[in-house]
């Protein structure tokens, strides 16, 4: 990218402080004060406030729709669901400079927020070594976190918007005038300072929540894998073979020391603030929330409220804090329910929920004249369904080709099985006859005509929530986790050539054995955030939408029905989830339909292919994938092949446009030439992403 002129007015303003005490459960307890200048950051005390202070940096991303619309919409997992975000999911004309969608915008708060941190970082780099006791047991931690600060925030910015002013020093006074750096220098500075706060950081901290060795080791890594990347390959080719080294070196360096914990339920078995599963080994790096109302400034943790599907307005359940608030903003896509095996891969199980309680009888659907005939046998008509404390929504994933069920036409949620009316609100996905289709309706659930029914994400669900209308999420979220290293290193073997492909298996089945059911288990068990609400004073206690008839979390899911009613096993399925040879990768039953319609043909694209759906089976929904699909130059057809986005008009993907995001429109209108004069259109145009 060319190098830009660029002004930059009062982005880059004094550091903001917060002040924050250490305890026992939380180290960011918060409280805001006011310091009348920056001398405060001029001594020790002020440096280690400051330095903890910027840590509510890093839970911004999960802070609000933002981190939902910037970073997993408009991608092959998931498309825009109940709330729609053309903007985002379709690549409308809304996505422009100043773009306002959720009525404040998403591109200007993040652009804003990490040149917030970047100031804060720039402070503690330059002032560490000026006011810092240097024979402090701290002083080299302190200094670490301000170079690791100032390299996340930038790679941060870099992948969303290229080459970006780089602003290394702290604001004296009211700058307007900066160069918008190429992206080749941005990706240089942040690997630096990575770099410089792995050589400063400590092995292990002594609050969790703080940032390790390790923690700079794993955005070296994404850094350098990043830059490797097809997005960038008009430059990069001079550091490919280094920053793969670089890649599989750092990554192995994290596993072994965060190791993959054994059971992939683990790490999304939250069952109150400050939960165990917060603290397991594979977690390198995670942003701190908990249910401290002092400690959740104006947003808290919102992405819990995204993923949900509408349960509320169906007979027999009312919104409770077990099930979640259901904004409803990301549903998941075809492809996301195809992209595993879901007889022998456990974490589709545990990544989605397919089945919900029923928790009021009052409202609970009644057999009507109409269908009772079709009940089972003894059905009366005027009799409830179901009642609360009984299953009362179920979702089937099954594939085409199943003739068991078809449709109700007196009922939407009605379904027969086998000739049989389900007693529950059914959602199933394909009935019987009906085509298989990537996008488009089939079944009575997850297409653009019924945008709130879907099988949803599990991962973030928050039933320790302080009320039933409470958007403050307790739990922490993962930034960074060793298996995301897994397939870093795994995709460097790949990016390396064929004859590194054994290697790259080698790291791939380090996922594959642990996704495998182990012996004994049940595979129709369901564990995820809900289940808090057991342990929940507001839910069960104080009437917090907990119905003494039963939850809307469910225990169970619909393994066996999804899969054609398979006969019931504890069998272990790691042989099967395990990769023999590449073979095993070109001919993949799972895959071969995902190559063909990508048109993947080659050795190669087959490997990166298969790659990238390793990464949606392991990370589906942490927030990763569109910054894998624009890196990789994938997005385009993943989008157009999966995302129903695309098939809905209002659309404008251009491959020279939609690959980064556009500059905010108030940061360009904020600007001033060398002299002072205001910019004319054209200057501003000038500095602003090709095509916005």
């Amino acid at each position: 990218m060319k190098n830009y002129k660029i002004l930059v007015a009062s982005i880059f303003g004094a550091a903001g402080l917060l002040v924050l005490n250490a305890c026992s459960k939380d180290f960011l307890k918060e409280e805001q004060i006011t310091i009348p200048d920056t001398d405060y950051f001029k001594t020790q005390a002020g440096l280690d406030d400051l330095a903890t202070g910027v840590y509510s940096k890093l839970k911004f991303k999960y802070n609000y729709t933002w981190g939902m619309a910037l970073f997993n919409l408009g991608v092959d997992e998931f498309t825009d669901a109940n709330n729609a975000s053309p903007s985002f999911n379709s690549y409308s004309m809304d996505l422009n400079p100043a773009e306002s969608t959720y009525g404040g915008g998403n591109i200007q708060p993040v652009f804003d927020n990490m040149y917030s941190g970047i100031e804060s970082a720039n402070t503690l780099i330059q002032n560490v070594p000026l006011y810092y006791d240097k024979s402090n047991a701290n002083y080299n931690t302190r200094l670490g976190e301000g170079y690791f600060m100032r390299g996340y925030f930038y790679l941060q910015l870099i992948v969303q918007f290229g080459g970006v002013p780089l602003k290394l020093t702290p604001t004296e006074k009211v700058e307007s005038y900066f160069t918008r750096a190429s992206e080749d220098a941005c990706f240089t500075q942040a690997i630096s300072d990575l770099e410089q706060a792995y050589t400063l950081l400590p092995a292990s901290a002594t609050e969790f929540g703080r940032v390790t060795k390790s923690a700079a080791a794993h955005y070296i890594a994404k850094a350098r894998l990043t830059r490797s990347s097809e997005l960038y390959a008009s430059w990069n080719a001079k550091y490919t073979a280094e920053d793969l080294d670089a890649v599989i070196k750092y990554g192995t360096e994290v596993v072994a020391a965060h190791p993959l914990v054994d059971d992939y339920v683990k790490l999304w078995d939250y069952q109150k603030a400050n939960s165990a599963n917060e603290k397991v080994s594979e977690v390198v790096l995670s942003a701190q929330f908990s249910d401290d109302q002092a400690t959740w400034g104006r947003y808290g943790n919102q992405i819990h409220l995204y993923y949900p599907a509408v349960y509320q307005d169906l007979g027999g359940t009312s919104r409770d804090i077990s099930g979640d608030r259901e904004f409803s903003y990301a549903r998941t896509t075809n492809y996301t329910l195809d992209v595993f095996d879901r007889v022998n891969d456990s974490r589709f199980w545990k990544s989605f929920i397919t089945m919900y309680g029923a928790n009021n009888t009052a409202n609970a659907p009644v057999w009507t004249a109409a269908n009772a005939s079709l009940g089972p046998e003894g059905t009366v008509v005027g009799a409830k369904r179901f009642k609360g404390g009984e299953l009362g929504i179920k979702y089937i994933v099954n594939n085409a080709g199943d003739t068991r069920y078809k449709a109700v036409a007196s009922d939407a949620t009605g379904v027969l099985k086998n000739g049989v009316m389900q007693n529950m609100h059914t959602f199933v996905r394909y009935f019987q006859g009906e085509p298989q289709a990537w996008v488009g309706k089939h079944g009575n659930n997850g297409y653009f005509g019924v945008q709130s029914r879907y099988v949803a994400l599990s991962k973030f669900r928050d039933g320790y929530r302080v009320s039933i209308a409470s958007a403050n999420g307790t739990r922490d979220v993962i930034m960074a986790r060793s298996a995301e290293d897994v397939l870093m290193v795994a995709e460097a073997y790949i990016r390396k050539g064929e004859g590194q492909y054994a290697n790259a298996i080698q790291w791939i089945n380090k996922l594959r054995t642990r996704a495998g059911y182990k012996n004994g288990e049940d595979r129709a068990k369901n564990v995820d955030g809900g289940q808090a609400y057991k342990n929940n004073s507001y839910a069960v206690g104080k009437g917090g939408g907990f119905s003494a008839e039963g939850a809307i979390y469910w225990e169970g899911n619909s393994y066996y029905e999804s899969n054609n009613d398979i006969a019931k096993t504890t069998a272990s399925s790691e042989t099967q989830m395990l990769i023999n040879s590449v073979a095993d990768i070109y001919n993949s039953a799972v895959d071969a339909p995902i190559y063909e319609k990508l048109g993947a043909t080659s050795n190669a694209q087959k490997m990166m292919a298969f790659l990238l759906n390793e990464r949606t089976r392991e990370l589906c929904g942490e927030l990763y994938r569109w910054e894998d699909l624009a890196r990789t130059k994938t997005l385009e057809a993943r989008w157009k092949a999966f995302n129903d986005g695309y098939v809905r008009g209002n659309t404008v993907f251009n491959p020279n446009t939609h690959y980064y995001r556009p500059i905010p429109q108030s940061f360009l209108d904020a600007t001033t030439s060398e002299s002072g004069a205001a910019l004319t259109p054209a200057e501003k145009q000038a500095m602003q992403n090709p095509g916005y």
